[in-house]
């Protein structure tokens, strides 16, 4: 075996679900424990698995066959111990964070792996803070985490998503109708930007770039002018108009809750009220999450995985393992915390996407 700073490890995945996690679990423990002699205790359903501590020690055998499976073996949770109060109550018992500390004690961890998105990571950054050993890995389907140029869970919802218009083709064509296909991406348009451009759609509405209507209506009538009878419109859950881009935040949120549907059917209503063209909308929802990780997903977590049990090793806590100009790295979780990662304006997918003809709504 070789040499490890750290003997006793937990490790959790927390927030949605992605493709890989399995992948990055196995990785994590096959190399900590047939590598570095480690004892892996594994956490169920996230945070909450800490509060309450819910774990077991992790078995050689829990790893046999689950690289290329879904979902993830350890369960997982939205759980927010910083900022959820309901685990104090008025007999004295400890918050969240008191509680996970005393797990991490008396499980006499050396250090936690925490494998989730913006969230996950902050909050492993605000336990680093509080005294833990930590180490973050990347995923999710956004890709919108800062200091990694991609996130595992990306290339598998992307193959969803660029199927999915693929297939909408066929209805599009033959109806001669516009069809419009939601994607996540709440607060970043990666996922619709790639997929747009994947899948040739017509006009991709993204977060970062607040559309114009009349712009759209446009773009649609002189496709129809041209001779093409149908067109596919992609928007990210997050897209929004520039009227709505120049609201604060509360007014904002107000407007979204008083929204009737998500953001594909409104967009597909303006447009028919725009242009008179029929309009259909599909929203993909968690069918982007789900299913048999792509190879590249597989690879990248297992590859993060591995590199988490270098780090565990060599006791290089307190960073999120990344993937820069094709290197594994590890970056300080203070990076990474409370930041998201949207589209740059100056990105060359954005100019691929204009260059191919594709409305971006502007």
């Amino acid at each position: 075996m070789a040499k490890s700073v750290s003997q006793r490890v937990g490790i959790l995945t927390s927030g949605g679900d992605a493709p890989g996690l399995n992948a990055a679990i196995r990785g994590v423990a096959r190399a900590a424990i047939d590598v570095y002699g480690m004892t892996v205790i594994g956490f169920e359903h996230g945070y909450r698995g800490m509060i309450e501590n819910r774990s077991r020690v992790l078995q050689p055998s829990e790893f046999s066959g689950i690289l290329v499976q879904g979902g993830t073996i350890l369960g997982t949770s939205r759980e927010k111990p910083f900022k959820d109060k309901n685990w104090c109550d008025e007999n004295g018992d400890p918050c969240a964070v008191e509680r996970i500390k005393e797990t991490y004690r008396d499980l006499a961890l050396d250090c936690l792996v925490v494998l989730g998105g913006n969230g996950t990571n902050t909050t492993g950054y605000l336990l680093s803070q509080a005294g833990l050993n930590v180490i973050g890995l990347p995923k999710t389907i956004d890709n919108d985490i800062v200091e990694t140029d991609i996130t595992f869970g990306f290339h598998t919802a992307l193959a969803v998503a660029t199927d999915a218009i693929d297939r909408l083709h066929s209805t599009a064509s033959s109806h001669n109708r516009v069809m419009v296909i939601e994607v996540m991406g709440h607060k970043a348009g990666w996922l619709g930007l790639y997929a747009g451009v994947a899948g040739g759609g017509d006009v991709v509405l993204l977060p970062e770039i607040p559309y114009d209507i009349d712009n759209i209506a446009a773009h649609l009538e002189n496709r129809v002018k041209s001779g093409k009878t149908f067109s596919i419109v992609v928007v990210a859950e997050g897209a929004r108009s520039k009227a709505e881009a120049a609201m604060d935040k509360k007014t904002f949120k107000k407007a979204r809750q008083q929204m009737s549907g998500s953001i594909g059917y409104r967009v597909a209503h303006e447009i028919e009220e725009a242009t008179g063209l029929e309009s259909r909308v599909t929203v993909l929802g968690y069918l982007q999450r789900g299913g048999t990780p792509v190879a590249y997903d597989r690879v990248l977590a297992t590859q993060f995985g591995t590199a988490a049990a270098k780090m565990l090793a060599e006791g290089d806590y307190g960073k999120m393992v990344a993937l820069r100009d094709n290197r594994i790295l590890g970056v300080p979780l203070e990076l990474v915390a409370h930041r998201i990662k949207p589209v740059p304006l100056d990105h060359r997918m954005l100019e691929t996407a204009r260059d191919v003809g594709t409305c971006l709504g502007d």
